[in-house]
């Protein structure tokens, strides 16, 4: 089962815990699968799981928003308590984005057309069949097969 972003976009009120716990069963991973795609220790998922920990540094953000396919910001905003507005669509640049990398969070700001390092416009559709992108995990669109990067 595949799910977007917008499937798993933080509720209003949810605390780091549960959502991290939902994100990742909704994904049908376990919090060893997890911790080994984020990069950190499987100890420090069960603590967050369990409500031990409120708030993530830096790195470990990172590596989670990854292992879950969501914007950091997701992250962000439920450590600070703060609503997200949703982001639209998820954006990439078709020139500078590495496959199989998380896009850029200068990328994924609901204001963000053109890529700040070369400038070229974002996509946030398969240039051949005009699917939206569903996750960047992988180079090709699972519709009909083409390329992401140019």
């Amino acid at each position: 089962m595949h799910l977007s972003e917008q499937d798993l976009a933080p509720s209003i009120g949810e605390s780091l815990a549960s959502y991290i716990r939902r994100a990742r069963t909704s994904l049908g991973l376990s919090q060893k699968e997890l911790a080994e795609r984020a990069g950190i220790h499987a100890q420090s998922v069960g603590k967050i799981e369990r409500g031990q920990t409120k708030r993530l540094k830096q790195e470990p953000k990172r590596g989670l928003a990854h292992a879950l396919s969501i914007p950091v910001e997701f992250l962000d905003a439920i450590c600070l308590g703060r609503t997200v507005d949703a982001i639209a669509a998820l954006r990439f640049c078709p020139q500078c984005w590495v496959p199989g990398t998380a896009p850029d969070p200068m990328w994924t700001t609901p204001r963000s057309k053109y890529c700040f390092a070369c400038g070229t416009e974002l996509c946030d559709r398969c240039s051949n069949c005009k699917e939206p992108v569903a996750s960047l995990r992988f180079r090709f669109c699972p519709y009909c097969g083409k390329s992401y990067k140019t």
